[in-house]
């Protein structure tokens, strides 16, 4: 593995759910310090294609690739594979009964094998970066939305990941909340993360997206810098989505 090839790589992948293809031959590379940014109506099978980079949908033919590893393969240990990709969902998923610090430190002390102390000074780096030192000890039902949202990312790059995967994680959140959670991913670009995100926030995607990939029923049919594909798409179905939507 070197750095010119892709973190993740998907080749010719497909998946059904009872005879609906859902993903339709999907080929996608990431690269290292890359930010891939998913758009797509809803029901275009966006989010099942993050599911199954993080092994929580098992394809039904081709390979994905992590790393140079092939992480499709049946044998592979899924807990193992997902220990090395940091992902965030729309719900916040946060703990309830544990606090702040304890959510960012479980997957360092227990799956990293990190100590407390090690854990700890790794967590309030980040919380202190995005304003939640003095949240450390409060539980996840006293933070706003737009807080739970960030602990959730900081959880989730706390173990330094070498994939981040982020599903729509501000649709659950007031609009107000919407733009403290997407300073933090535009702040984890600028510090070198290698991101594959889906979003409906389309001026957001043509800010942080170093490649925009347009799904339509499975099927990836467009891809290229946020000029090309929200300023001068090639395919009608591309355009058609975009004039539903505000790009700038």
């Amino acid at each position: 593995m070197t750095l010119t090839d892709p973190v993740l790589a998907l080749h010719n992948v497909h998946k059904s759910f009872d005879g609906q293809p859902v993903l339709q031959g999907i080929d996608l590379e990431v690269n290292h310090h890359e930010v891939v940014v998913v758009i797509g109506a809803s029901g275009s099978g966006k989010s099942t294609l993050l599911k199954t980079v993080n092994l929580l949908e098992v394809i039904d033919d081709g390979r994905i690739f992590l790393s140079g590893e092939d992480i499709s393969d049946p044998r592979v240990d899924a807990d193992r594979v997902r220990s090395r990709i940091g992902v965030v969902f729309q719900q916040f998923n946060l703990f309830p009964h544990l606090t702040v610090l304890d959510n960012v430190t479980l997957a360092n002390r227990k799956v990293h094998r990190l100590s407390r102390s090690d854990a700890e000074s790794v967590a309030n780096q980040w919380l202190t970066r995005i304003g939640l030192s003095e949240k450390t000890k409060e539980y996840p039902d006293r933070l706003s939305g737009g807080q739970q949202q960030r602990v959730a990312l900081v959880r989730a790059i706390a173990s330094n990941p070498e994939l981040l995967l982020l599903d729509e994680i501000t649709s659950a959140l007031d609009p107000q909340l919407v733009g403290e959670v997407l300073d933090l991913v535009s702040d984890l670009k600028a510090s070198g993360s290698t991101i594959l995100m889906t979003t409906h926030e389309m001026q957001f995607a043509r800010r942080v997206a170093d490649r925009v990939i347009f799904l339509n029923e499975g099927v990836l049919l467009e891809q290229g810098t946020p000029e090309q594909i929200f300023d001068h798409p090639q395919h009608p179905q591309t355009r058609e989505y975009l004039s539903r939507v505000s790009t700038r």
